[in-house]
């Protein structure tokens, strides 16, 4: 069942751009589909680790640049007078490398935060996110600072028969988006289902169990945190080509908020949670904007998110799909989930 309503979720994503001919709501939706992806890769964390990363929005800004960096090039003069010149390279090349890239950054920021238990990864999370922003905004040389980086190009790429075609509309990024969202949602699916996945929710529910059947927690963890930036960096490389100008406002806090106000009221743990919430969440403001102020549209986002969250506690997904008869969600872990078998095969 659970295979059909994604496939037909898939569908129905693949079918919008055939009778929604407003290029305003098109680009709507493919902005919130970036983030979407984003709060996919927080939700991994979140949802599936217990783990909160407040300054998630490092991994997607670090995968912005560095995919627009690759594809515009550089030359900077580093310490002792050393010279980097990069020609630019194709703008593929950049979105793979910002993966690449934002993976390894997870992986620096898990190493140094899981060793240690309690609200490290907040700490470290934000802090990190705080030092990648101050860098963007300070190494003019490189990012041009508030100047931004303009002109970066779109992505290309290579279609039998057709040979490199570069996606330019809205058409064609809605449809590179929905692509790379419905990846990372099945890689993600494939994750939580797997044995490792089991013993992702084990460290949720009970860690000293988990550390007593001989899980390696900070492997874990630290694994989790790598796929979910490299996750994150992909969302970020999708927005720098698109938007095509990107500067340090795209480290800004408020865009971390949103994924988790995505991922919380969609229903952190549940794998279309932060799709449903983000829909909600990321088209709210649009349909609010030619009817209300600012202040009022605030104050309604506000409104809803309470009114969401004190009906559907549990955020909509997990709370409403069991009611309407739709398939089993990752099962949430019991009393005791974490068996010696679970720990063997997740070692």
């Amino acid at each position: 069942m659970n295979r059909i309503v994604s496939l037909s979720t898939l569908a129905f994503f693949a079918s919008v751009p055939l009778w929604l001919k407003d290029p305003y709501l098109l680009n709507a939706l493919i902005t919130t589909g970036i983030f979407i992806i984003g709060a996919m890769s927080m939700n991994l964390l979140l949802g599936f680790t217990g783990q909160l990363s407040l300054g998630h929005i490092a991994f997607f800004g670090i995968g912005a640049y560095v995919s627009a960096l690759t594809s515009l090039g550089f030359d900077v003069e580093l310490i002792g007078g050393f010279r980097v010149v990069h020609e630019p390279w194709p703008p593929i090349a950049g979105f793979a490398l910002a993966i690449v890239i934002s993976g390894l950054c997870g992986y620096l920021v898990g190493r140094l935060s899981f060793s240690v238990r309690g609200a490290y990864f907040v700490i470290v999370t934000i802090s990190f996110a705080e030092v990648v922003r101050l860098v963007a905004l300070n190494w003019v040389e490189l990012t041009q600072g508030p100047l931004a980086l303009t002109n970066i190009p779109s992505i290309a790429i290579g279609l039998p028969g057709l040979g490199y075609v570069t996606l330019k509309t809205k058409l064609q990024n809605y449809y590179l988006v929905l692509t790379v969202a419905a990846v990372s949602y099945f890689l993600i699916s494939r994750l939580v289902h797997s044995h490792y996945g089991r013993a992702m929710r084990g460290l949720m529910e009970n860690e000293t169990l988990a550390v007593s059947v001989g899980i390696d927690v900070t492997k874990a963890l630290t694994l989790t945190a790598v796929i979910s930036a490299a996750i994150a960096g992909a969302a970020g490389s999708l927005y720098a080509h698109y938007i095509r100008i990107i500067d340090p406002e795209v480290f800004a806090f408020i865009s971390t908020v949103t994924m988790v106000i995505m991922v919380v009221s969609g229903g952190k743990g549940s794998l279309a949670g932060p799709v449903i919430g983000g829909v909600i969440f990321g088209l709210l403001p649009v349909f609010l904007r030619p009817i209300m102020a600012p202040e009022a549209q605030w104050i309604t986002y506000g409104l809803v998110l309470i009114a969401i969250l004190f009906v559907l506690p549990r955020g909509i997904v997990p709370s409403l799909a069991p009611k309407l008869g739709f398939g089993r969600q990752p099962p949430r872990p019991k009393s005791i989930v974490v068996s010696e078998r679970t720990a063997e095969e997740s070692v």
